[in-house]
């Protein structure tokens, strides 16, 4: 699989995840340190580790550490090239009128 689509994919791991769109929501309303995050979840401190590794991944996710918590916030650039990603590969593209050797018509 190209590189390009690899990273691509990420964006689309992280949206695809219950606990992920759950944790998006919570960041809406501004960064949010990890023991907050926590308490609204169900999750484990390795559990929300693993999804912030994902969501951070992908771009959608900033993070900064400060002391022994990190702090997340939404990525607005993130945002932009996720929503930009989605857009491109859910617009078709206009018909050539090309059509393959074994199409008759």
């Amino acid at each position: 699989m190209a590189a390009p689509y690899q990273e691509q994919a990420k964006v689309f791991k992280a949206l695809c995840d219950p606990k992920r769109l759950a944790i998006l929501e919570q960041l809406r309303s501004g960064e949010k340190c990890a023991c907050v995050l926590l308490e609204g979840l169900n999750l484990t401190q390795s559990g929300l580790s693993y999804h912030m590794k994902i969501l951070c991944e992908s771009g959608i996710v900033a993070s900064r550490p400060e002391g022994k918590w990190t702090h997340y916030r939404l990525n607005p650039a993130g945002r932009d090239a996720a929503m930009e990603l989605l857009y491109r590969l859910a617009t078709p593209e206009v018909e050539t009128g090309e059509r393959c050797s074994g199409c008759r018509g």
